[in-house]
Parts: C-alpha cells; structure tokens; sequence
C-alpha cells in the first residue's frame, strides 16, 4: 500500500472539494475534504480482508472502484493491493463501519505481466472482478465510471477519493495531475495517505484515467500522489477482465 513517510496531515472539514467537478472551471483545487455520500460516491469503496467482511472497520487495507464491463462485476484498484493478498471483499461506499450496498466477494484477480513477472512500478494496475450477489452485480447496484487508457496526462483535472488507514469516511480532493515521468503521473492532494493506494482518478466525464499506485506505490508522503499513466498494457488487461462473467 502508499508508503507514507509522514502521516500528518490536516483535514478540511467540508464536503465543497468532493462536489467539484473535476474539469478546467474553478476550484476549490488542491483541497482535501471529507467525501460526502452524494450521487455516484457509492463507486469507490474499500478492500478488506475476507475474515473481516462483517467487521470492517480498522480492517480496510487499500481503495478500489467500480468501472463499467459487459457482466457488471469488475473493479479496478493498484496491483500491490491485490498482490500476495489473501481473499478479499469489496465494501462500497463504506462509510463507519456501515455497508450500505452489501460486502461483495473477489473471486478473480487480473494483473499486468510487468507486474506479475517483475514488480514493474509501471505496470502498478490492476483489476478484480467480484461475485455476483442475489443475481445482481455490483454495477447495476451502485453504478460503475468507464475506464479510459490512452488519456493526455493533465488534459483536465481529476477528483481522488480514498480511504485513508487512519480514516472510517473517504476524502477527495480535486486537482490536476502533471507528468513525474513519460510512464507516471502525480497529483498534488493533501490527506492520501496508507490506504488510499487503488484510489480512482475520475475526469468530468466520469472516466478512469488514474488509480493511486505506481511511483513508490503511490508515494512516500500523505500530499504527493502518483499514478501509472494508463496505456496499452492497462487496456489490454482491461479487455481481457471485462471479459470474464
């Protein structure tokens, strides 16, 4: 997960940050605030350990969400979340202890070869399709962004939302990312510390176009954030997860 270095950091205790749209208007950018539960929010949730599934809380260990796919079942989150993990479950918007929209259990995890083969910080993506509960998937029960590889790194500005370790309510924060290097990106966003490794980068159209990992799995301080830029290798292993029911 993130490794963060320092863990202070100073929340602002406001919902405005989480409803900015995340496009070229105004602000307030730079800001990280607790997420409210509004409209779309449900998407991003937690991984938790599977023996903790109905005890969430203090168990959450990395940020995942929810991206559209022909069987309605697939997340997409960092590849050292799923990495050497046991069985896991998604909660999402988990929020105190609460899971408003059900536990979902993983069943199938898919990850880049440059991951699988060398730990490549390139290749830090990954997805993980969940089963199905009373015949219904987790899309259809709380919606799902589109994943979108191929993306100008900086052509709008994003909104993040993750789960900090030390937090049982998501932040987010909005601002635009700039490159780190030709293969990573990074986002100034105070407050993502451990645990927000898998956090969803969201454009105003509603698209995928960063998940918190990559460079240092993410980053060694709680205000500097870091992606892989998503190219062929994430939509190739996109298309091949979106395929499985």
């Amino acid at each position: 997960m993130k490794r963060v270095l320092s863990l202070a950091v100073v929340l602002v205790a406001l919902t405005t940050a989480s409803a900015a749209v995340a496009d070229d208007g105004a602000g307030p950018f730079g800001v990280t605030a607790t997420a409210g539960a509004v409209a779309g929010s449900a998407r991003v949730g937690v991984l938790v350990p599977a023996g903790r599934a109905h005890r969430p809380a203090g168990a959450h260990l990395c940020t995942a969400s929810v991206v559209r796919a022909p069987y309605g079942n697939l997340l997409v989150t960092a590849a050292h979340c799923l990495d050497g993990r046991g069985a896991l479950v998604f909660v999402p918007g988990y929020r105190d202890g609460r899971a408003p929209y059900g536990v979902w259990r993983v069943k199938r995890r898919f990850m880049p070869r440059g991951w699988v083969e060398g730990r490549r910080e390139d290749s830090d993506v990954a997805f993980a399709v969940v089963a199905p509960r009373g015949g219904e998937g987790v899309e259809e029960a709380v919606g799902g962004y589109r994943f979108a590889a191929g993306t100008a790194t900086g052509a709008t500005a994003v909104t993040l939302t993750g789960y900090p370790d030390s937090r049982e309510t998501p932040v987010s924060c909005t601002n635009k990312p700039t490159a780190h290097s030709p293969t990573q990106q990074r986002i100034a966003c105070p407050g993502f510390a451990g645990g927000t490794s898998g956090s969803p980068w969201v454009n105003g159209d509603g698209q995928v176009v960063g998940v918190l990992g990559g460079h240092d799995d993410g980053g060694t301080t709680p205000d500097v954030s870091y992606s892989v830029v998503l190219r062929a290798e994430a939509e190739r292993l996109y298309r091949e997860a979106a395929g499985d029911p």
